[in-house]
């Protein structure tokens, strides 16, 4: 008798062995949306550098900084997204919103300063002469942050991206 009691509670019931697909993953609704904007975001930033500076960029297409901001618009489209799937009063979207929250404020705070003080940086170094230990210094990364337009139209940009995402997989619609 312990020997099939025994048998039994090793052996795991039928329903906790779900069956695995690599493709279940394109039906995360939050997951495709944020995925989706970020590649939106990025490829926007390639046309809005040639058509402010008459040259194409394809660093645009991995690079940080920028409008729209891509951070923005991933994050706000991973809230939005969850918002819509499990609800605008769920815990879920109360750590999402925070977490977007906290995302664009880091770009358009702490990100575009640290940017700022690299131009400047960057000119001191510029000027040293050329016996100086750090004349050869690579220059610092300016563009790394955001102004709030760029944040603004990364959050619009995540938002779209998320009500039509949410639309194709018929998220939102209560009844």
């Amino acid at each position: 008798m312990g020997d099939a009691a025994t048998a039994t509670a090793t052996q795991p019931p039928p329903s906790a062995s779900p069956s695995f697909s690599y493709l279940a993953v394109f039906s995360n609704c939050p997951l495709v949306a944020a995925v989706l904007a970020f590649a939106i975001a990025q490829f926007i930033k390639v046309f809005t550098t040639w058509y402010k500076e008459n040259r194409w960029d394809a660093k645009q297409l991995v690079g940080s900084g920028g409008m729209p901001s891509s951070h923005s618009a991933t994050v706000t489209a991973l809230a939005v997204a969850i918002g819509l799937q499990e609800g605008f009063s769920s815990s879920l979207f109360a750590t999402a919103a925070i977490f977007a929250s906290v995302v664009m404020y880091d770009a358009f705070g702490v990100r575009l300063h640290a940017g700022r003080q690299a131009e400047v940086l960057n000119q001191i170094v510029y000027e040293l002469p050329s016996e100086h230990p750090l004349a050869e210094t690579r220059p610092l990364r300016e563009l790394i942050g955001h102004t709030p337009p760029q944040v603004f139209a990364g959050a619009v940009l995540g938002f779209a991206v998320a009500a039509f995402t949410g639309m194709m997989a018929g998220l939102g619609n209560s009844g």
